[in-house]
Formats: structure tokens, sequence, C-alpha cells
């Protein structure tokens, strides 16, 4: 198929490497130049890049990015084609997604909101897993590639229900890591051992796919971002955003963000969102590390 690819980031670039190796013919566009996929022609502007395309896919920012790379000034509107299909793998709001959908179809585009989980080595093996909201049919035309960038498609429904899934995911990882954090941090204080501790956490019923994947990381104190603070702090405003226009009280979350909030204030927005443990650790007057760190 012909795609083009909008968005190279660490989730992007390597999801755009993967359509290339799976044999479909890709042409890429970043925001800020000089990031390259091999096999993949650059494009200087999101409407370029669209031209020609049967699929354009975005995996960018968030919401005023989407909405800048659709419909601004070299926008993909200027290269809209009758049954062109757009799928966005951004995680951005679900009511913007549905009036972003809306504008394209006045044109005979049909609109896809694909968000993903699995971090960026999901993106690199090419085992994400994607969210989606759309029609059926149109899921099914896409399936050569998802097929080629993740292991599993879960439609969550029409179109804005793939974002609201995904802040839905999200909301719980914050949760559940902060939960995680704070246990450590007390244990630790405590005079527990954090190797010590995590085999019972994992034996027992508190055990999850979060604890799993952040622990070794934590043990190891390496926070480079595999999620950046920042963009779970971005989808953590989203969540609380979608609860307000809905009426929904998120008293948790609402807690979660004031350390996210001052975790950005002291630096570490760009470090990987399981640096929140270094403020708590702060606070405590304690570090949480296993022997190999």
């Amino acid at each position: 198929m012909r795609v083009a690819f909008l968005g190279l980031g660490i989730m992007g670039r390597p999801m755009a490497a993967n359509l290339v190796k799976a044999g479909h013919e890709v042409t890429v566009w970043n925001r800020t130049p000089g990031k390259e996929v091999e096999g993949a022609r650059s494009a200087s502007s999101p409407a370029e890049a669209a031209n020609g395309a049967e699929v354009v896919w975005m995996s960018v920012s968030d919401t005023k990015a989407v909405e800048s790379v659709l419909f601004g000034s070299q926008g993909v509107e200027q290269s809209l084609t009758q049954g062109m299909t757009i799928v966005d793998s951004s995680t951005i709001s679900p009511s913007a997604t549905r009036k972003f959908a809306e504008r394209v179809r006045s044109r005979g585009v049909q609109y896809v909101d694909a968000p993903v989980t699995g971090s960026k080595v999901g993106a690199e093996s090419g085992t994400l897993i994607f969210i989606v909201g759309g029609d059926e049919a149109v899921i099914e035309t896409l399936k050569p590639l998802f097929t080629a960038m993740g292991k599993q498609i879960f439609r969550m429904g029409e179109t804005g229900k793939g974002q609201a899934a995904k802040l839905a995911m999200n909301l719980q990882i914050a949760i559940i890591y902060e939960g995680f954090a704070e246990a450590l941090t007390l244990a630790t204080k405590l005079g527990v051992d954090a190797e010590t501790m995590l085999p019972l956490i994992q034996a027992s019923m508190v055990r999850s796919g979060v604890v799993d994947y952040k622990a070794p990381f934590v043990l190891k104190r390496d926070f480079t971002a595999n999620f950046p603070l920042r963009l779970m702090h971005k989808d953590i405003h989203l969540a609380l955003e979608a609860a307000k226009e809905a009426r929904v009280k998120l008293p948790a979350l609402e807690i979660v963000e004031e350390v996210y909030e001052v975790a950005s204030e002291d630096g570490y927005q760009d470090l990987d969102y399981a640096a929140t443990l270094t403020l708590l650790e702060k606070w405590a007057g304690v570090e949480v590390k296993g022997a190999t760190a």
C-alpha cells in the first residue's frame, strides 16, 4: 500500500520502518528535519507526503500537533482525495478526534483512531497493540498495515472510542505505577530492600504487567525514556479533561497529576515516567535500588 507516515518520534520512526520492511511504499515526514527511515522517501511537508497516498498514518505528540498536521498551512487537507484513509496513532482528545473525523469525511475520506500500547520496545519489534475506533470495514482494509506494526488489534467502537479506551488504559498505568513506586519508597524507608520486596509483589495478587515491565529499570535506576514523563503527563491531562466533559470525578488521578506537575517542574519531563519515583525518594530521604544499580 502507498502510505504517508507523519511523525518520526520514539514510536513513529520504528513503526514506519516496519511498514517499509513489510514491503509497503512509504513516504515519511517529521516536524523536525533530519530524521529519515531507510527505504522510505522523505517529504518536506504533510501535504507533500500525503500526495498520492492511499493511507495517511500519524504519530505525533498531542492534539494541537494532529490538528496542525491535518489542517495547517501545509497540512494533509490540501492533498485529500476521495477514498483516502487517515489513521491517527497519536494519543489525543476523543472529542477533538470526532471533530477532525467529521471534517475530513465531508471530503470522502475515512478516519480511524488507532493509539497504541507497547512502548518503544513494542514499536521496534512490531508487537504493538492497537486500540482502534472506526468503521469495521475500513479497519479490515488496514489489516496489512496493522499486522506489519503490531500483534493485536482491539476495535473499541466508532471513531473516538479508540482514544477514549487509550486514556482509560493510561489512567490505570499511571496509578498502578505510582502505587508501586510509593510501596517501594515506604518499604525502603522501613528497612525492607527493594530486591527482597519485589518477589513478594510478583507472587501475590498485586502483580501487574506494569510492575513486571518497570521493575528491572527501577532496580537498575535506568530512567531512560521508553515513555517520556511529559507524554504521560499529557495523557493524564487528556483523561482529566475528558472526565470533566463527561462529568466524571477521578480523585486518584487528580492526586497523581500533582506528582507529575512537581516532577516536571523539577526537570524530569524528558525521563521515563518511572522517574516519578525519584521525587518520592527525595521527599522520603531514601533511594530505592537493586544490587546492580
